[in-house]
């Protein structure tokens, strides 16, 4: 969906929303795209450039920031897209908003580090346009849909995890939600209420305030782990939160900010599925190659910050 579109719906002149918030087009599902059916699609792509037969991996792992629906978790919905319903095949769900798919990749790696797994799936899958209010300008206009996937195997080479950073500040968790579709909104409190807990919430200043003062902390903790400094990384994959959110984080590994990958215009916000979406555009355009150590970067709600140090 162009941004011209999103001008007409708000009765704006063409050019008021890039303008405004800094993106050109998106992706936008359609009813018939479910989450399950993106993540899926996401699944086969990485599968085919993998080499591995279908089934042939031994956990399958859903990093999505909204679920497709409360119960079951989206990752049996996408094992049975799949065709592999019967399989067997351990699937579940991680959640931690937008930095789901780092925590999905972090636990994956764990597991293959362990020996419990060899192979790992991995993806995130999210529909962010079904919870936007069309009265806010801001949200209706920053967010796109989109699905993406890896698939990861247990090696001897030097690829792989480095180090990982989480934190989670909870006293900031009223700025951004979503309350409808679990259990604090119920049937019983009515139509009205139901809906409006069903729109997508936030306080932008106050999510940049607070994610901008947490990255530091998680940046400089995983690369100390790692061992390296800024100099060291061939890229930087960030979470696609807003055009001033991605010119903070370049802002933030100046004067090489040129490292920081940036498809904002073009993708918007895709909640879990920015990390990965914008691996792979890293991936396919060359900025990221193997051999070249990386770090996915990243802000979600709650207020949470994650970094990883990868090399591929």
């Amino acid at each position: 969906m162009p941004s011209t579109a999103l001008d007409v719906a708000g009765g704006q002149a063409a050019g008021w929303t890039q303008a405004q918030f800094g993106i050109a087009e998106r992706g936008v599902s359609s009813p018939q795209e479910t989450s399950s059916m993106m993540g899926a699609a996401a699944c086969r792509t990485a599968l085919e450039r993998a080499g591995w037969d279908e089934g042939a991996f031994d956990v399958l792992i859903g990093g999505c920031g909204v679920m497709e629906q409360p119960i079951p978790s989206t990752s049996a919905l996408v094992q049975g897209r799949l065709g592999l319903g019967a399989s067997g095949i351990a699937a579940f769900d991680v959640n931690q908003t937008c930095l789901s798919f780092m925590t999905a990749l972090d636990i994956a790696a764990m597991g293959l580090t362990s020996g419990r797994w060899k192979r790992a799936l991995v993806f995130s899958a999210d529909i962010a346009t079904a919870g936007l209010d069309p009265a806010n300008a801001k949200t209706r206009s920053i967010f796109g849909d989109g699905a993406a996937a890896v698939a990861i195997e247990a090696g001897d080479g030097p690829a792989g995890l480095l180090a990982s950073r989480f934190a989670t500040f909870g006293q900031h968790h009223a700025l951004a939600q979503l309350r409808s579709g679990g259990t604090k909104l119920r049937v019983s409190e009515g139509y009205d209420a139901l809906l409006a807990g069903s729109y997508f919430e936030m306080d932008a200043f106050g999510i940049f305030k607070a994610a901008a003062k947490a990255l530091p902390g998680v940046i400089n903790g995983a690369l100390a782990d790692a061992g390296m400094s800024r100099d060291d990384l061939a890229c930087v994959i960030c979470h696609q939160a807003s055009a001033p959110g991605v010119e903070h984080v370049r802002r933030l590994f100046a004067p090489a900010e040129d490292r920081v990958v940036n498809i904002f215009a073009t993708h918007g916000n895709q909640i879990a599925a920015s990390i990965p979406t914008c691996l792979a555009h890293a991936l396919e355009s060359g900025a990221a190659k193997a051999g070249d150590r990386i770090m996915l970067l990243g802000t979600a709600a709650g207020i949470s910050a994650g970094a990883m140090v990868v090399q591929l």
